[in-house]
């Protein structure tokens, strides 16, 4: 049986749901976040249904208070992964490892010229340094299935990698 207290919440959610919703997409960026931002409002709502007010106006500024928060937060979430984004593409713009490397950018090329299962395992492997046991359970594959890939990985590297020998001019 359901409290005055939910009663309340759920008329003071539906006289006001439709008005926060566009409170939310004039806001939110992109515009689709405004659904997400709306449906966390109602769960902080339901879990604070204690602190509702009772007084309908009073009310209607509560969730809208809520609403505004959660958005905040989410563009502060957003600003912060941007951030992080830029500076992580800033650092490997900046950083020298490789890309003065003519050998280096080959095996860059013929691994990423692999097919995605066999990429992904050398690269959990060679790249991020897991064993092949590891990167088996990580991609969720057998050992036998991550050892039958990894072997033909190596083949196709290999076979990418040959350097003919130059004739030498005498």
């Amino acid at each position: 049986m359901r409290t005055d207290q939910e009663n309340h919440l759920e008329a003071l959610i539906r006289a006001n749901a439709s008005d926060l919703l566009a409170f939310l997409e004039r806001r939110a960026d992109p515009r689709a976040d405004a659904a997400d931002v709306l449906s966390e409002t109602f769960i902080v709502a339901w879990k604070k249904a204690h602190k509702a007010p009772t007084d309908a106006i009073a009310g209607r500024m509560w969730l809208f208070a809520i609403a505004r928060n959660l958005l905040l937060n989410t563009h502060r979430s957003t600003r912060r992964r941007q951030a992080v984004g830029n500076r992580l593409r800033q650092e490997l713009e900046q950083s020298p490892a490789d890309t003065d490397d003519l050998d280096a950018l080959a095996v860059r090329e013929a691994v990423r010229q692999l097919p995605a299962g066999l990429r992904e395992l050398t690269e959990l492997v060679h790249w991020e340094g897991f064993s092949l046991v590891e990167a088996a359970q990580i991609t969720g594959v057998s050992s036998s299935t991550a050892r039958s890939r990894y072997a033909a990985a190596k083949q196709r590297l290999r076979a990418a990698l040959v350097v003919e020998p130059q004739d030498s001019l005498s």
